[in-house]
């Protein structure tokens, strides 16, 4: 399979809108990838705060049009990054109408999952009190292998992972909007869900500054043994890279460590 994660950079000079048909010219552009990923909160800036509300949308609102367009043209699976997503007033009526939301598309541009961030970040301020937490983990079988979808902050909480192990998954799909000032826990912690979940990572951030927090970009690519296929530098970048999904299977046949779990 052919992976190209687009490490798009956030500058808060360039509009939501422009940020959206740019971001959708450049998917296009990934035509012959089997997947393409986008990082979390793209439009707005993973910390652009007082943005959430304002740029908010519905699940079939803008972003959502113009990355299934973008799939389509493309014919590639589209996991779109996140959204600030505005949920139907009254869904839930003990949770914020705001969600972290993940979109992923078919290569026809059809809507094939969803995510809510299950672990919002900000310790009592930011996201942690804006947005309500999802409670679903999701799954997407590709033609090859099974995503299992997590974003940025959950990448430090493992039990998610084996969740979505349990489930399934063989790809770990994370876009995220990571800091500058914790790379190194970023490169960490997507080897290190690898090796234990013998599955591949691929973990894309974004690049520039939102709201004066200076972005990690280093969007990475692991295997299951912990390897690491390939990883970008600082500024905008696509990344592709090819790998072989059928080296899940194999490094969990030749070190069946997951089969010695005991809770």
């Amino acid at each position: 399979m052919r992976a190209s994660l687009i490490q798009i950079a956030v500058d808060e000079g360039e509009s939501v809108e422009s940020r959206r048909a740019r971001v959708a010219s450049l998917v296009r552009e990934q035509a012959g990838a089997d997947l393409v990923v986008l990082p979390e909160l793209w439009t707005t800036g993973a910390f652009a705060y007082e943005e959430f509300g304002r740029h908010a949308e519905p699940l079939d609102g803008p972003t959502h049009e113009a990355m299934a367009k973008a799939a389509s043209d493309a014919g590639v699976w589209l996991h779109a990054g996140s959204i600030p997503e505005r949920a139907p007033a009254g869904a839930d009526e003990d949770a914020a109408d705001l969600y972290n939301t993940s979109l992923v598309f078919s290569p026809s541009g059809e809507l094939a999952a969803t995510y809510r961030k299950i672990h919002r970040f900000g310790f009592d301020k930011g996201e942690a009190v804006l947005m309500s937490a999802g409670r679903d983990l999701v799954t997407v079988r590709l033609p090859g292998t099974t995503l299992g979808v997590a974003t940025c902050y959950d990448l430090r909480f493992p039990e998610l992972f084996r969740g979505l192990v349990d489930a399934g998954a063989e790809t770990l799909v994370i876009p995220a909007g990571w800091p500058e000032r914790r790379r190194g826990h970023w490169t960490l912690l997507a080897q290190a869900r690898a090796v234990e979940n013998q599955a591949y990572v691929l973990a894309c951030g974004t690049a520039g500054t939102h709201a004066g927090v200076p972005q990690a970009g280093h969007s990475i690519v692991v295997d299951p043994w912990g390897e690491v296929l390939a990883e970008a530098g600082a500024g905008e970048e696509i990344l592709t890279v090819d790998f072989d999904p059928a080296r899940v299977a194999t490094t969990r046949e030749q070190f069946p460590a997951l089969k010695d779990r005991v809770l």
